[in-house]
């Protein structure tokens, strides 16, 4: 593979990925900045705040299948590692979008759109591993970050050494970016789903849980 299919490959999905779907879907539905409220963030978790369940659902499936597309149609059309190159920028364009000023979402829901583009197995053993951690401990960041971990073993597990690099690139930007999560989880202080949260956009309590999936 030629570095310009690389370069083609990594500006193609960085800038699809970029597509702040949550930012555009409330400001076409007249709600306003959904950066303004709760914690800032473009995610489907955020934009579950305006109470506008369709709209956050709406956000989760496009942030996810920006990611899967960008790397599932490059990759049948320039190759297995154009996708895996691709799919990893889509997740880049997500988190850090150059139209608004590199602050975007936390990636998971684009993390699992890579994965099940990439490698169908791993990615619903990130669905799984979510809901399972979910559903026993009620804690959505967590659940996000075990998620995230499996990722990389699953994939080297299954044979594909590829993704499980791409993998492991990527949980460790997770991680990066949901690192006041963690701190919290830490200390005890991470609000489960569910429970009672700040909506006002200056509290702290609002930006503890948004792993940019819905807490359901």
């Amino acid at each position: 593979m030629t570095s310009l299919l690389i370069v083609l490959a990594a500006a193609g999905g960085y800038l699809f990925g970029s597509i702040p779907f949550g930012l555009v879907l409330t400001r076409m539905a007249g709600l306003g900045d959904i950066r303004a409220i709760g914690s800032g963030n473009i995610g489907a978790t955020n934009v579950l705040r305006t109470g506008r369940k369709d709209l956050a659902a709406l956000t989760l499936i496009l942030d996810a299948g920006k990611a899967g597309i960008a790397a599932a149609v490059l990759g049948y059309f320039l190759g297995t590692t154009a996708g895996l190159v691709a799919g990893g920028f889509a997740f880049a364009g997500h988190c850090f979008p150059v139209w608004l000023g590199f602050k975007g979402g936390k990636g998971v829901a684009t993390f699992v759109g890579t994965m099940l583009a990439v490698f169908w197995p791993v990615g619903l053993t990130v669905i799984a591993t979510w809901l399972i951690m979910a559903a026993i401990f009620r804690i959505s960041s967590l659940a996000a970050l075990a998620a995230a971990l499996v990722a990389p073993f699953a994939a080297y597990a299954w044979g594909r050494p590829d993704v499980a690099i791409m993998a492991a690139v990527l949980t460790v930007l997770i991680y990066w970016l949901h690192r006041a999560n963690i701190q919290r989880l830490l200390k005890g202080e991470e609000p489960r789903i569910g429970g009672k949260k700040d909506t006002a956009g200056t509290g702290t309590s609002a930006d503890s849980e948004d792993p940019d999936t819905p807490a359901t």
